[in-house]
């Protein structure tokens, strides 16, 4: 029998490469946590993709309550400025919450599907994982050489592709360039 591993999702694309190799060693659970992401369309076009994505690869996942407000209250609150503090905090925050579900369940290992993407600050992913990651052991793995391999798949598989990393700040950083 496996050990399970609970997987942060952040989106469906992101999760084809990960889910797949993580099934070789475990039995992946995956948990869609991501109050980060607005507006709220793109997080039900993005939680629509999961669910398709759950049932394609016969995994099951946790959906999280959808808490932007809380989300960006805390961010503010904990900081003056949000450059470049935004995406530490938000690495966090979902990392906490996988932590701790993971240990309500008894599941001794955890990852992110962050890790697929050409995009995310790998480096800083680790220094957040080795802070607040205490109850779980975190697995490191670097799925950005698949990149191009899982673009292709979530285009066949007609999963929803998003332009950006999901929140406000990101959007709008989208535009503004």
């Amino acid at each position: 029998m496996k050990d399970k591993l609970l997987l942060h999702i952040c989106c469906a694309p992101c999760g084809i490469m990960p889910v797949s190799s993580f099934k070789d060693d475990f039995e992946v659970v995956g948990l869609f946590y991501n109050p980060n992401i607005h507006p709220y369309k793109e997080y039900l076009d993005r939680l629509s993709s999961v669910k398709k994505l759950s049932i394609d690869f016969k995994i099951d996942v946790i959906y999280e309550e959808y808490n932007w407000e809380d989300f960006l209250k805390e961010l503010i609150l904990t900081n003056n400025t949000f450059e470049p503090y935004r995406c530490e905090f938000c690495y966090k925050m979902r990392l906490i919450k996988t932590n701790n579900i993971a240990k309500e369940m008894g599941i001794r290992y955890i990852s992110t599907t962050l890790l697929y993407s050409i995009y995310q600050k790998h480096e800083l992913i680790k220094v957040v994982a080795d802070e607040v990651v205490k109850d779980s052991e975190f697995i490191y793995k670097d799925f950005r050489p698949f990149y191009r391999e899982g673009v292709i798949k979530s285009r066949e598989l007609a999963y929803y592709r998003q332009k950006y990393c999901g929140c406000i700040f990101s959007n709008y950083d989208r535009y503004k360039k």
